[in-house]
């Protein structure tokens, strides 16, 4: 058995440590990451049928500061408020219904870009080395889209999804992942990967 295959390997790049903290820690951190996430959902522009926001921004951040399971776990619970009828998603909305709309599967998505980047950053697509952390917020945005604009494609048709649930999104991913890949450089700071 390799050690890749070993499931309590400690990630390579993890500068909150949430693998090697106290339960109570662990579970600070993800209702801070779900605060985090639900803050970042009321800074938007509005747009039909999908508004812009910087959950992206904080869906992919999370996901390389948590490491993918933190990271998921995290973004799991900030949806889970969502659906339960807190005020945590785009412009402060809440409810079901918004998993079975329009953005649907860009909510669905969320959880799998957090756990690709995650998992990117824990092989040394982080801050430590910052053209492949914006490479891996960029594999998370355009999954976020791809995924999204699908959803949104059966609600809608290809074309219209395309135009109204991609194209305009695509700046926007850009600058989302310059920044994300900046943010993981401060917080990394010129500290070296933690040895595995």
């Amino acid at each position: 058995m390799t050690n890749a295959a070993i499931s309590t390997q400690k990630p390579s790049f993890s500068p909150l440590k949430l693998h090697s903290r106290s339960l109570a820690w662990q579970i600070g951190a993800v209702v801070l990451g779900s605060l985090f996430l639900a803050l970042s959902s009321y800074i938007e522009v509005p747009m039909v049928p999908v508004p812009v926001t910087m959950q992206t921004f904080a869906v992919t951040l999370v996901g390389a500061l948590y490491g993918w399971r933190f990271g998921t776990l995290t973004i799991a619970a900030w949806l889970v408020e969502g659906a339960a009828g807190f005020p945590v998603l785009a412009g402060g909305a809440a409810g079901i219904q918004h998993f079975v709309g329009p953005t649907g599967g860009y909510l669905l998505a969320f959880p799998v870009v957090g756990a690709v980047v995650g998992w990117l950053a824990e092989r040394g697509w982080n801050g430590n080395r910052v053209l492949l952390a914006f490479a891996a917020m960029l594999i998370g945005n355009l999954l976020c889209l791809v995924l999204g604009t699908a959803w949104l494609a059966v609600m809608i048709g290809a074309g219209k999804a395309i135009t109204f649930g991609f194209l305009p999104f695509i700046v926007g991913g850009l600058l989302k992942s310059a920044l994300g890949a900046a943010t993981l450089k401060l917080v990394s700071g010129n500290r070296p990967a933690d040895s595995r």
